[in-house]
């Protein structure tokens, strides 16, 4: 992944993870309280345990090579031949899977779901408490959660979910509510991404301002579009809601719900960056029958798109407008990606 075609122009985020845990494994500082800290508190350990090596970038590739690796091995405990897409799904993603920290609320959150359809709820509700902590998108599965185990008679489970959530908050809280409160409020107030749906639109149509916030690019003068989006993220996802609380308590259902609600989260959302795509590579292909392969085959053409552009025309995308339909396409074919996964097919079979 850091070879040929994948490793000749990179746009990496290693240094500023490796801020973090120098502050905190070299300087002995507080996060939150002594420096300002973007992710939530159970991102920490990835950040800081690298710092213990000589190598902070060969150490922290070296950590999330060994999440993907346990995420292959768990979705191999839930379906074996879709163990062959998640192997290879580095090469569709692209060098910033070694990176970006995101395979490991993956990994989490891939536990977490493996645990509930094993009928292991307070497991399942005290990994995905953590993996809401590790980065806040889990939460979009907290509904489907709750129905899962409420309609097979396990009530209290989320208590386990909330416990583990508030181990990881709670302490920063009482020592550092101001800088925890900046960082949660800084992910919630992000303005429009470059690569969302709605400034992709922008982009291909017209001549909008780009500005750097918030650590990424982004477009200014567009409230109302991002608010749309916003708007129609949260219709979409109510309504996956209500569709899995109206079925069969299925195993395969709340798979496929899963898929579909962390997809719509990332096609309906304001921000829209390269690394949210490795959130479904554990997911979509848990998916069966003839909808999980087209599913799947949805989510490579994604994934393939995005190395259209990204990282190598990354920037020439963001400032000059280049090569915005191909990242508009790649926004669609995940709108698309959301309504194979969520609607009935044809035949009426809606498990199918």
């Amino acid at each position: 992944m850091h070879r040929w075609f994948w490793g000749s122009f990179q746009i990496v985020d290693t240094p500023t993870y490796q801020q973090y845990g120098d502050a905190i494994v070299h300087h002995g500082q507080v996060p939150y309280r002594d420096f300002a800290v973007e992710y939530p508190p159970a991102a920490l350990p990835v950040f800081a345990l690298p710092s213990l090596f000589g190598s902070y970038t060969e150490a922290f590739s070296l950590l999330m090579a060994a999440c993907g690796v346990g995420i292959v091995f768990l979705v191999a405990f839930v379906r074996r031949s879709a163990i062959w897409f998640v192997a290879v799904s580095p090469l569709l993603v692209g060098s910033l899977i070694f990176s970006r920290f995101d395979l490991w609320p993956a990994l989490l959150t891939s536990a977490a779901l493996v645990a509930l359809v094993s009928e292991r709820d307070r497991l399942g509700w005290a990994l995905l408490g953590v993996a809401v902590a590790a980065k806040l998108w889990p939460l979009v599965l907290v509904p489907l959660a709750l129905t899962w185990s409420w309609r097979r008679g396990r009530e209290r489970a989320w208590l386990w979910g909330a416990g583990t959530a508030a181990a990881c908050f709670v302490p920063f809280a009482v020592i550092a509510p101001h800088g925890l409160f900046e960082s949660l409020r800084g992910q919630a107030s992000r303005p429009l991404q470059i690569e969302s749906l709605g400034a992709a639109f922008v982009q291909a149509f017209g001549h909008p301002h780009v500005v750097t916030t918030h650590g990424s690019q982004n477009l200014t003068g567009q409230g109302w579009l991002s608010a749309l989006l916003v708007a129609s993220a949260a219709v979409v996802l109510v309504a996956l809601w209500i569709s899995f609380a109206r079925g069969p308590m299925t195993r395969d259902r709340l798979l496929r719900y899963s898929a579909a609600t962390v997809c719509a989260f990332i096609a309906f959302g304001k921000v829209l960056s390269p690394q949210f795509l490795i959130w479904l590579v554990p997911l979509v292909p848990l998916v069966r029958g003839r909808r999980g392969l087209a599913a799947t085959g949805l989510l490579a053409s994604a994934l393939v798109l995005t190395q259209v552009w990204f990282p190598r025309r990354y920037w020439a995308y963001a400032l000059q407008g280049h090569l915005a339909g191909v990242v508009l396409a790649r926004d669609l074919v995940l709108v698309a990606l959301v309504g194979a996964l969520a609607l009935p097919l044809p035949s009426g079979n809606v498990d199918a």
